[in-house]
């Protein structure tokens, strides 16, 4: 087969290729751990979490793969309740991982997971925010699907605006044709 090499590629670049993510721990990998642990614990406890777009981006993978096992095994799986034991460390939540999550999310065929960006904090502006939360929780949506309906509170007061001002002008000119 006439493969190309790519060593002589990969070479020739002209920029450093650097690691997608960088978190960095004082406590090292454990530490790291455990905040994913928090993380994983507190989504699946609130469903709606509001952090760094890093970190809700890889615990977005980790909760994921932890309703998909659970959903795939059921409790009774001996590793997948070893692995919900690890990640969930309020142990309260693993019987809501399997009694309430397992069955919403049982035919659902996308993630279970929704990720969006979020404006950033004003003085500490450097640091990308991001809201992660389970699909289909009690709370009302994130985004805004046509921010052009006519029946939003903001549109509906606009429009009022609008018209009490255009009273106002339509008054003016008649006084000025009057005059």
């Amino acid at each position: 087969m006439n493969q190309p090499n790519l060593e002589k590629l990969v070479n020739k670049l002209r920029y450093n290729v650097k690691p997608r993510r960088k978190f960095r721990n004082p406590e090292g990998s454990e530490g790291r751990l455990l905040k994913f642990r928090k993380t994983l614990t507190a989504l699946i406890k609130y469903e709606r979490l509001e952090l760094n777009y890093p970190r809700g981006d890889e615990a977005r993978g980790y909760v994921d793969q932890l309703i998909f096992e659970a959903i795939r095994h059921g409790p009774m799986h001996k590793e997948t309740m070893d692995m919900a034991n690890f990640w969930i460390i309020e142990k309260q939540l693993v019987h809501k991982l399997f009694k309430v999550l397992v069955p919403r999310y049982q035919y659902y065929t996308t993630s279970f997971t929704k990720l969006h960006k979020a404006p950033n904090i004003y003085p500490i502006g450097h640091y990308e925010r991001a809201i992660l939360e389970l699909r289909g929780n009690m709370y009302p949506s994130v985004e805004q699907y046509n921010p052009h309906e006519r029946n939003l509170l903001h549109n509906l007061l606009l429009d009022a605006a609008k018209k009490e001002y255009r009273m106002e002008k339509y008054k003016e000119i008649a006084n000025n044709i009057k005059q």
